[in-house]
């Protein structure tokens, strides 16, 4: 049994997005320069720092994701998420000035790995709209795409809290909105309070925030994940509203004294926050992926625990900081002799199957030597660690 100890990445990382492709698991993230508006010299060319795994609990940085676009559009780059559709990977991000008009923007790239490249648009418009972050593109069953997203809000009426909260519109195409967005959840709560008698648009505001936004369907109705709160604080925390279509109605209530998903845990884990949900190895298990505070609030970095359905709603089992199981992959052992070279068809091989996402990676070991080879093609491994570097793929007929 596979076992992992949070943070799973020791760098900072912080707004942590997951995803799988082709049996191997991408995170992007917002890096500690651009966090903060400064250019370091790894972000001069591109930023958002760019992770991968191949067996969703050993991480390792492989470069920065995006080319670093006009830089009149600011220097503070925030929360990306990646979408891919039709044979293209999108990179879905927000750029501004310290924390003041910030605009949605996209990228694309013909990899996972990129780089992306900014389509030189913005997907809303600075002029309506001058603070819009976090954006979270979703694919409903039926193949349309959303885009959720944070912008603020001034209104009291009916409850409502002033500040940021969440807003969804229909993708016309990836890179562009339809322009029939809605609001998807205000605050209501004090937990989720940013900062009082904050000086906004030339006025003070009581403000509160909810941010990241992340959408999930399960069992015909949609749960938007979403964080509350001041994200620097140990107040910070991801609750969540449901509905039964897309663009709502949503609702969160049941949260009045706290985030009812993650939330900290003072004397261990701080700021639990800015998820995103992606299934295990075992193609089964949902897993969601958070940063969280030192206990010396000095950096924010990725973790990862388990999600749980209940009748009452989501809830994560964490979070954690002791080391955790994860279920591990399917796989199918079985003995003989396979030539796979003119020169090795007198070897005895061990012949066995990585089965990861419905695809089947089929392996062969030389023995006693434990060097790993592929069928056709070649997969380079160390056969003793269970990390593979799957080269091509196989469909699965299990």
């Amino acid at each position: 049994m596979l076992t992992y100890t949070n943070p799973v990445y020791k760098g900072y990382f912080a707004d942590p997005f997951v995803w799988e492709f082709e049996g191997v698991y991408y995170a992007i993230g917002t890096g500690a320069a651009v966090a903060e508006g400064m250019v370091d010299e790894i972000a001069k060319l591109r930023v958002f720092p760019l992770l991968r795994s191949l067996d969703f609990i050993n991480w390792d940085f492989v470069d920065n994701a995006l080319l670093r676009p006009d830089p009149s559009l600011g220097d503070n780059f925030w929360a990306p998420e990646v979408a891919y559709s039709n044979g293209k990977f999108y990179l879905y991000y927000s750029v501004g000035h310290e924390d003041k008009n910030h605009q949605l923007r996209v990228a694309t790239s013909d990899t996972p790995l990129g780089p992306y490249k900014d389509v030189g648009e913005p997907l809303v418009d600075p002029n309506s709209c001058s603070f819009a972050i976090d954006p979270h593109p979703f694919r409903d069953d039926d193949g349309q795409w959303y885009l959720f997203y944070a912008r603020d809000f001034l209104d009291t009426e009916g409850g409502v809290r002033a500040g940021t909260a969440l807003f969804v519109d229909r993708l016309q195409d990836m890179t562009k909105l339809c322009g029939v967005g809605k609001v998807v959840l205000r605050a209501r709560s004090d937990w989720q309070r940013f900062l009082a008698n904050r000086l906004m648009y030339g006025e003070h505001f009581d403000w509160h925030t909810l941010e990241g936004p992340c959408v999930r369907k399960h069992e015909g109705r949609y749960y938007c994940f979403y964080s509350g709160g001041r994200w620097e604080t140990e107040d910070y925390g991801v609750d969540y509203g449901v509905a039964d279509h897309v663009m709502g109605t949503y609702s969160d209530f049941g949260n009045e004294t706290g985030p009812r998903v993650l939330r900290s845990l003072l004397d261990r884990v701080k700021g639990p926050g800015h998820n995103s949900i992606v299934v295990a190895p075992d193609g089964q298990t949902e897993y969601i992926v958070y940063h969280a505070w030192d206990l010396n609030m000095d950096a924010r970095r990725m973790c990862l625990d388990k999600l749980i359905w209940t009748p009452d709603g989501p809830y994560c089992e964490g979070p954690t900081w002791t080391p955790q199981a994860i279920s591990p992959v399917n796989q199918f052992d079985f003995q003989g002799l396979i030539p796979i070279h003119e020169n090795l068809d007198t070897y005895r091989f061990i012949v066995w199957a990585w089965h990861c996402h419905a695809l089947t990676y089929l392996c062969c070991t030389i023995l006693p030597i434990g060097s790993c080879w592929c069928l056709e093609p070649q997969i380079k491994c160390n056969f003793f660690s269970n990390r593979l570097d799957p080269i091509k793929r196989y469909k699965s007929y299990y």
